[in-house]
């Protein structure tokens, strides 16, 4: 297959590494400074395309491939969170595949699974209390993240007594700590950690007087991550439309 990179920063790098090991070709690596190469022959003979950039340009990105009969796989943070009906709109208006997640980690998707399973079985119990602590490196700037986000609004779709999530405690690299532990009682409460070079840790705990569960996702490295999207652009490039990382899981697992 032959993938085209629209970024090449750290992830775009692990990514292409990844790519070559699985036996893909690089047709082509886009950055900041010639976007105009997604109109030359490479990039258009491209089966798909691998986009981690900025919130600023995925948008754009994103788009700019789709038009020219490419599948994007995106996974830049901080620009569709919020605002799936612009993924679809982008699909509905190009004809086009979109791939977009948060993270793009096999376990991290397994994980979120598992706890989706936990919090429709914790529903019932109302004397657990469940809170997601967040850990990475000192170089992410915002908290929570992505991955905590989409952990937290699935749980809490699935418990009747939550009506959302709020920020809790945030320790920063240099020691500062913000924020406060007390949370709505009907809010499910993230905190942050920031430090030394951690690719990236969520748990999600449920505490009671008796007892406490917790489910834990540790990344060793960014390499799950960048096999999880090009595992992703494999299945993107043989479908069409919305696609997110469930999509990946049941092509995976062969279920429904």
């Amino acid at each position: 297959m032959r993938i085209a990179l629209i970024g090449h920063g750290r992830m775009g790098r692990e990514i292409e590494t990844t790519a070559r090991e699985r036996g893909h070709e690089i047709a082509a690596i886009v950055d900041k400074d010639n976007r105009e190469d997604m109109d030359k022959a490479d990039f258009l003979g491209a089966d798909v395309a691998i986009e981690f950039t900025t919130p600023e340009s995925a948008r754009a990105n994103c788009r700019d491939a789709m038009l020219r009969g490419i599948p994007v796989v995106c996974g830049t943070t901080g620009w569709l969170d919020q605002q799936l009906s612009e993924a679809q709109s982008l699909c509905d208006e190009t004809g086009g595949t979109l791939l977009w997640s948060p993270n793009f980690s096999i376990g991290v998707a397994v994980t979120r699974l598992l706890s989706n399973q936990l919090a429709s079985l914790m529903n019932r119990l109302t004397g657990y209390v469940p809170t997601l602590k967040e850990t990475h490196h000192q170089h992410k700037r915002d908290h929570p993240s992505g991955t905590a986000i989409s952990l937290a609004e699935d749980l809490t779709a699935r418990v009747d007594r939550l009506t959302g999530w709020q920020l809790g405690i945030v320790c920063l690299p240099d020691g500062q700590t913000l924020g406060s532990a007390e949370t709505d009682a009907d809010k499910l409460r993230i905190d942050c950690l920031r430090r030394g070079e951690v690719a990236g840790i969520h748990s999600v705990s449920w505490d009671s007087e008796d007892d406490r569960i917790t489910l834990t996702h540790e990344a060793h490295s960014r390499r799950g991550f960048a096999r999880g999207a090009v595992m992703a652009a494999e299945y993107a490039a043989r479908h069409q439309g919305l696609l997110t990382m469930d999509n990946v899981l049941e092509d995976l697992f062969h279920t429904k």
